[in-house]
């Protein structure tokens, strides 16, 4: 897996692109900033849950991983579920929770790198995607209102 498909690398960057759109609705404001906002979050939180389905996924399938991987597997859900909270009992939201979500799936193919699947091919692009995505999504966080 040296070498990872055109179409899945090409794939791959282009769910990069309902973040950057989201990211300008939040910038430029107006009457769908908020929606934009809490599609941004949605988006972001999205993606993080399923990435704890691959590590899932990955630790069903080999043979031999860490004890700590179901835990691990599960957290980004939960994790979702939690950050997106406050917003729902009226507490302030959602520039911080954005800010720990983008953190958060920014290192999130360390988790990849603990398991021991790095394949070259995959880690480069996990690293490009989790870093555009955790920067986008911390950019959102920092400029919510």
């Amino acid at each position: 897996m040296d070498k990872l498909p055109e179409n899945a690398r090409l794939l791959g960057q282009a769910g990069l692109l309902p973040q950057i759109a989201l990211a300008l609705a939040v910038f430029k404001g107006g009457p769908l900033g908020w929606t934009a906002l809490a599609l941004a979050y949605a988006y972001a939180a999205l993606i993080f849950s399923f990435l704890g389905g691959v590590w899932w996924g990955i630790g069903i399938a080999k043979p031999a991983v860490p004890r700590w991987f179901p835990l691990v597997a599960v957290l980004p859900s939960l994790i979702g579920l939690a950050l997106w909270l406050p917003w729902m009992l009226g507490w302030t939201w959602p520039g911080p929770q954005l800010c720990v979500l983008g953190v958060l799936i920014a290192l999130s193919p360390l988790v990849d790198r603990a398991l021991q699947f790095a394949p070259v091919g995959w880690m480069r692009l996990r690293w490009q995607l989790s870093l555009g995505l955790g920067g986008l999504t911390i950019l959102t966080g920092l400029i919510a209102p």
